[in-house]
Order: structure tokens, then C-alpha cells, then sequence
């Protein structure tokens, strides 16, 4: 559903879920909204059902225990969110990527939401799937959540050009972006898409003063991608901004992909080794995650 008006109470995005209060979102106790849709196709995605929209194919109605999904009369899935039991039968029975259960929500609706964890919140960060994806929603969105008095922050995997439309970073804090690969071969096994974007973002977010954290999935014997990412990101950053250097967890990666990129985690020290590389280059706020 595309965008209804100029006004912001029209615009309608789709929202996969709203988590009302989170401490690894952002600093301090926040809500964080997820958008779905994304550009991206990582093989390690650990919410893969954010990626694609609904196609209604009714594959997943059959599959809900509590009968909570059903086609309407126009072939579309439609969702009960009163009968819902929270199982994801849906999620897992659901062979393209995608949820039934997304909301199109107004501003005002996303915000009545936020204003009940208001009080108990310092502030609110979007991800999804990929947040950017609604930009002009971003835009309307945290200007009433500052409104609030509260902070906005952006999680991103980076494929919007925030130097060619900078408005939304003019009503947030700043970006949590991932950069999952530097050598382009690499990036493209990983993710799909062209990572040329990314490394231009990480450069002009630090110029603006805009990149609040960086984000790099660190891999069980992949030395030399490790390697490459971890070296360019920490020569970047420096001490700008903090460096999450994130153990890779198969747990809720696609099964068809667990082989390519390992059935075990991480190992700490494994990734701690890295972190240590970073902090060497200058990247203190590095850590493992």
C-alpha cells in the first residue's frame, strides 16, 4: 500500500512489530519499530520473514493452529491479531521471505504505541528488515518522537544514500549501521547487493557526525574477510563511535544456509581476537557482542 497523502497521517508504512521497551537497540531502554522489507538478502538474516511482502499465496493459512489467518474475499491473507498465539507456524511454513502479519500503520497509530512506553523510555529506534526503505514515514515519524523529548536513532544496513537526502538524519541522532563485508566478493556472497553504498555511508555519516555505532558479523574461519572488514571499518572510525564486533549465531538462519556459513557459533575468543585488531587500529570502543 503506497503512500495515501501529503499528510503525515496518511502516509501508511508496514510494520512488522513494535517492541515496546529494549536495552540492545540503542542506549538506554528504548522502543524499537521494525519495518518490514528489505533490499538485502543476507544468508545469516536472523529474521529472514522481514524481507518480502506478503504475496498472499494462502500457503500459511492452512497452518495456523489457532485460525487465526484466513483469505478474504479479494484473495488476500488476512490476520486476526485477537486469536493470534505468537507460535510463527506462518513464519516457518512461509516459502518467500515474507509475514502475514504486517500492520500498515499511520504515524499517529505507530506513535500512539510509543507514547505508552513514553515515560519509561529514553528513546526510539527503527530497524526491520530495513527501516529506510520509508524514508519520508522516518522523517514524520521522529519529528513527533522528538516532540516527546526523545532521542531517534536509525538502524541500517546501509543502502540508503544518506549524503543525497540528508533529511532524516536532520530529525535523529544518528545511524547504527552494519557493514557486513569489504572485499566486494565477499559482500556479494553475503548479502545480494552492492556494497559500494555502504562504504560511501560510513565515510559520510563520520563527516556529519551522524554514525553512532558500527556493526560487523564476524564469521567461524574466514580469516582473511574478517580480516579485511574489520581493518577497513576500525581504520575508518577510530575512536568515533563504538564497533560491535557481533559473534555469528546460526540460530534462526535459513537451514540452506547454515552449511555455507557454519552450524556452530562463533567462538568468543575467536572473535575477541578481532575486536583486539580493531582496538589496535585505533577503534577503541570495539567489543564483542
Amino acid at each position: 500500500m503506497p503512500s495515501t497523502g501529503g499528510f503525515s497521517i496518511m502516509k501508511r508504512a508496514p510494520v512488522n512489530r513494535i517492541i515496546p521497551f529494549s536495552n540492545v537497540d540503542g542506549p538506554g531502554n528504548r522502543t524499537s519499530v521494525f519495518f518490514q522489507g528489505c533490499p538485502f538478502n543476507c544468508l545469516f538474516c536472523h529474521n529472514p520473514e522481514t524481507i518480502h511482502l506478503c504475496r498472499d499465496c494462502g500457503i500459511c493459512v492452512s497452518q495456523c493452529p489457532a485460525g487465526a489467518l484466513s483469505l478474504d474475499n479479494e484473495g488476500h491473507v488476512a490476520w486476526d491479531r485477537t486469536r493470534c498465539v505468537g507460535c510463527d507456524s506462518c513464519i516457518r511454513s512461509c516459502p518467500h521471505d515474507a509475514s502475514p502479519k504486517v500492520r500498515w500503520m499511520t504515524v499517529e497509530e505507530v506513535m500512539r504505541e510509543i507514547r505508552r512506553s513514553a515515560p519509561y523510555i529514553d528513546g526510539v529506534t527503527t530497524s526491520g528488515g530495513e527501516c529506510t526503505l520509508q524514508n519520508e514515514f522516518l522523517i514524520d515519524l521522529f519529528t513527533e518522537v522528538r516532540k516527546l523529548g526523545k532521542t531517534c536513532l536509525i538502524d541500517s544496513n546501509g543502502s540508503f544514500d544518506f549524503a543525497a537526502d540528508p533529511r532524516v538524519l536532520e530529525v535523529s541522532e544518528g545511524v547504527m549501521l552494519d557493514v557486513k563485508a569489504v572485499e566486494r566478493e565477499w559482500s556479494d556472497c553475503l548479502v545480494s547487493f552492492p556494497n559500494a553504498i555502504v562504504l560511501k555511508n560510513l565515510e559520510y555519516l563520520l563527516s556529519v557526525g551522524k554514525l553512532h555505532e558500527v556493526r560487523t558479523v564476524i564469521f567461524p574461519g574466514r580469516d582473511r574477510e574478517n580480516e579485511a572488514t574489520v581493518r577497513y571499518v576500525a581504520q575508518q572510525i577510530g575512536g568515533a563511535c563504538l564497533y560491535k564486533i557481533i559473534r555469528y549465531r546460526p540460530y534462526g538462519v535459513r537451514e540452506r544456509y547454515q552449511k555455507l556459513l557454519g552450524e556452530y557459533e562463533t567462538e568468543a575468543d575467536y572473535a575477541e581476537r578481532w575486536a583486539e585488531l580493531a582496538r589496535s587500529l585505533g577503534a577503541a570502543q570495539a567489543f564483542v557482542v
